[in-house]
């Protein structure tokens, strides 16, 4: 009970959690059916992922112009000018949505959602925030997606180092200036790659620390043509595009060839090598030391090819061939100790000026896992997934009433385009609340037998592939003592997005339904 002139706390239909693409698509679709709409973001700005993503050469790698622009009333009078955008043009467009869908009507920012709790008798969460406001929402959708929470290696003296630190995940917005200093950096993922190739030239010196080579390919970045997009816009090459990403294995414009090698390469070993080796014998023609091509693309691969997200790169070897760049592998050369003044290996010690981890995040369950958001046994979603990662349909989870969560575990996730992903989950969630207004249902919630199931699915569909062979953050093996098993959906987007519409038929038979 509140005490006497306490303010009542207020209360909305939705409450989104993020300000990026899920946020904004679910946003739009919310408001069309009449719903009170609420975003909360913990940055200054909107762009999710790509508020936070201003790292040196940090950028999409996926065709900008398709996968980004994922509704009509956005691209019709908005064009990308590069095919890979980077963050500036992405938060262009982002502030172009802003204006385009009055999105400040519904955002608020510099709000931190720290934890939420189901009220039975409301059938509706209360939600909590770091400043100690409360909001109370009948449906809650955290958008957060898989990326939100950094890891930070547990590398001994870390907090020794008297020099500047600097993870990738929270890169200062103002910018840091690296021209002539000596660097280190920790970490060879695509964010690694991306920063690499954009300071090598500017540095005194680069040290890499390598765990694994990336298995990085072409990216063919170029600008667009402005006419040719409009061109493409006018006759129907756009609306194509979007419609072909209903059909596609991973949400993208292509799929799989006809019975080619490719089509192969993750289910079968022999292909697989067939591919490792045409992409090595492609990588040791740009790299003249020896060293550097045993390091980076070794004679025999660590992992089957494609197990392990390839970046895309411009000229990231052509970088690390430079004299002033050397790489350590840290399974022959472990990091000893952090020192005041740089890094230590059983090699010596490599004095520098500044320290970059590129060492990611606790991807995919660490974004949900993170909240104290409890359910209605009083656990919270951490505890839920104590002893394995359960979801159904990586979209709800039982006990986790009326509350969805977009672009997170056990969806297609980390093997599809984001956007398109995104896009086909808000309409799922569009179609069951229309549908939950129309018969007056105050309270939705995954039922636990098709939470098994999926479990059940999901390693299926794991099992045939060679995913399980490579120690990936696809399967939680980048954080230590963490259990090892499939986190994203290994299916394919079309029978993912049918699994969703079907759990809707037969009178809701993947749901327990409730009025108030």
């Amino acid at each position: 009970m509140r005490s006497m002139g306490e303010p009542e706390i207020p209360e909305v239909d939705v409450l989104l959690v993020g300000a990026g693409f899920g946020a904004f698509t679910i946003l739009n679709r919310m408001r069309k059916l009449g719903l009170n709409v609420r975003i909360y973001e913990k940055g200054s700005a909107s762009g999710g992922i790509w508020y936070w993503n201003c790292y040196p050469g940090a950028r999409v790698d996926s065709d900008t112009p398709i996968y980004q622009l994922f509704d009509k009333e956005l691209w019709e009078d908005f064009t990308f000018k590069e095919r890979y955008a980077g963050w500036p043009e992405l938060r262009r467009y982002f502030k172009h949505i802003e204006k385009k869908w009055n999105v400040q009507d519904h955002v608020e920012y510099h709000k931190h959602v720290d934890g939420a709790t189901f009220d039975e008798k409301k059938h509706k969460w209360l939600v909590e925030c770091s400043d100690g406001s409360e909001i109370y929402c009948r449906w809650f959708i955290p958008c957060i997606g898989f990326a939100s929470r950094r890891y930070t290696p547990p590398v001994p003296g870390l907090s020794n180092f008297t020099g500047d630190t600097y993870h990738t995940a929270v890169w200062p917005q103002h910018g840091v200036n690296l021209k002539g200093k000596r660097i280190a950096q920790i970490g060879t993922g695509a964010s690694g790659i991306q920063v690499i190739q954009e300071i090598g030239d500017k540095a005194k010196s680069l040290t890499i620390y390598q765990r694994t080579p990336n298995y990085c390919l072409p990216m063919h970045q170029r600008m667009l043509d402005p006419e040719e997009e409009e061109k493409k816009k006018a006759n129907g090459d756009y609306e194509k595009a979007f419609s072909d990403t209903r059909r596609t294995f991973s949400g993208f414009t292509y799929d799989f060839a006809e019975k080619n090698t490719f089509d192969d390469s993750l289910f079968d070993q022999k292909a697989n090598d067939q591919a490792y080796n045409f992409w090595r014998q492609s990588v040791l023609k740009r790299i003249k030391s020896p060293e550097k091509q045993r390091l980076l693309a070794p004679e025999n691969p660590p992992h089957p090819w494609g197990t392990k997200r390839p970046s895309l790169e411009q000229r990231f070897y052509e970088v690390v061939d430079q004299d002033h760049v050397e790489i350590i592998d840290v399974n022959d050369n472990p990091i000893e100790e952090v020192t005041a003044t740089g890094l230590k290996t059983k090699k010596g010690l490599v004095e520098v000026d500044v320290l970059i981890l590129a060492t990611g995040f606790d991807s995919v369950t660490g974004s949900l896992a993170q909240l104290n958001i409890k359910g209605t046994n009083g656990g919270t979603i951490a505890d839920h997934w104590k002893n394995r990662t359960q979801t159904s349909m990586g979209i709800a989870i039982p006990e986790f009433p009326n509350m969805f969560f977009l672009y997170g575990p056990q969806a297609p996730t980390a093997f599809s385009n984001g956007p398109s992903c995104t896009q086909f989950q808000a309409e799922f969630v569009e179609e069951f609340i229309k549908r939950a207004q129309a018969e007056d249902i105050t309270r939705i919630e995954a039922k636990a037998e098709a939470e098994d199931d999926w479990c059940k699915r999901m390693n299926e569909k794991w099992d045939i592939t060679l995913f399980p062979k490579a120690k990936s953050w696809y399967q939680g093996a980048n954080i230590p003592g963490r259990k090892v098993e499939p986190l994203n959906w290994a299916g394919g987007m079309p029978e993912y997005t049918e699994s969703l519409h079907k759990s809707l038929d037969n009178d809701y038979q993947g749901w327990h339904t409730a009025k108030a």
